[in-house]
């Protein structure tokens, strides 16, 4: 039993600190009675609610069988906004923290497929959490390492002990020519079966993605998850107007304030929490009108198809969004 657990949120300890590589600290969380945690998907990640108010997602890297507890990595942000240097600097062994239950907008695909994971620096966590999962249930998979140097690219060790350790290769930028890794070679020679991951920095993501869609990979083979949004130009940002369908409320969206800002101003709480449209908890349902997506949860084709957008970030268009709140 887990203690002090509520719907959404339960208090757990900090059994153990590590540093992992330059820049990556590991947290492993348990507890605080000992017992098993609630169970995850290989993907998940965890809401982690800070002392100083921040909230910020983590990819859960331990294996999902492994239920005495949930392993994190935080990056060291040179740009933190207060979440990963608040990590680093803040949180000991023996703390307590509050976590949200897991959550999987990044689950493997189900029947038979061969799994191509490609990670780059940090983005190895979630994968790292599936390919323990896949050698676990037997599928078929490999993944792909990608970092700067070996000093900053976390688990090197428990990589290279893993029963699957010749399912892994690495590639670091600033090694031997024919180590790095050649997207459009790799995409080219993928069975027809093969689902694809990624997770990393956005360039390196994009990077990914591009070469996959270049060499025809269709939509439903490509899965990622990204860390953070990029930042975007609102110089041009306009008023627009938000009708409530189920209230029939219409709530003015400021050019300076969020979807969600405006209608929490407005007595209408809309759960977010990454706040950048990353995590999928804010995504609501168009009626009406053509948003402007911003987002970096929905895929291309959803949001071509204007039926949901992320208020948290995302805006319109059209003079007016009808939503289903």
């Amino acid at each position: 039993m887990v203690a002090a657990m509520n719907d959404s949120t339960m208090t757990v300890r900090v059994a153990r600190r590590n540093i992992e590589a330059d820049g990556i600290v590991s947290f492993e969380l348990a507890s605080l009675d000992g017992g098993d945690l609630p169970a995850f998907d290989a993907g998940a990640h965890i809401d982690v609610h800070l002392p100083a108010g921040h909230v910020r997602q983590y990819s859960l890297c331990s294996a999902p069988h492994e239920r005495s507890r949930y392993q994190i990595a935080v990056l060291r942000e040179a740009q933190s906004r207060g979440g990963s240097a608040g990590m680093h600097d803040a949180i000991k062994e023996g703390d307590e923290l509050r976590v949200s239950m897991p959550r999987n907008h990044f689950a493997l695909a189900s029947g038979p497929a061969k799994h191509l994971l490609l990670a780059g620096g940090i983005g190895l966590t979630p994968l790292l959490c599936m390919a323990q999962h896949l050698d676990r249930s037997g599928g078929d998979f490999e993944l792909h390492y990608c970092a700067r140097t070996r000093s900053r690219a976390a688990f090197l060790g428990r990589l290279a002990n893993a029963s699957w350790a010749g399912r892994v290769q690495y590639h670091f930028d600033d090694e031997e020519a024919h180590q790095r890794l050649h997207f459009g070679a790799l995409f080219k020679e993928a069975h027809a079966h093969t689902h694809l991951y990624v997770c990393g920095p956005q360039g390196f993501m994009n990077a990914v993605l591009e070469a996959a869609r270049a060499n025809s990979w269709p939509e439903n083979r490509l899965h990622y998850e990204f860390f953070s949004a990029p930042a975007v130009d609102t110089s041009s940002d306009g008023a627009f107007e938000v009708c409530l369908a189920r209230s029939g409320k219409t709530v003015t969206i400021p050019a300076d304030q969020s979807v969600t800002q405006a209608l929490a101003d407005a007595g209408v709480d809309v759960p977010v929490s990454c706040e950048q449209g990353i995590c999928g908890t804010c995504v609501t349902r168009v009626l009406d009108g053509e948003p402007e997506h911003r987002d970096l949860y929905l895929s291309p084709d959803e949001q071509t198809r204007n039926d949901q957008f992320l208020p948290c970030c995302s805006r319109s268009k059209s003079r007016r969004l009808v939503l289903d709140l």
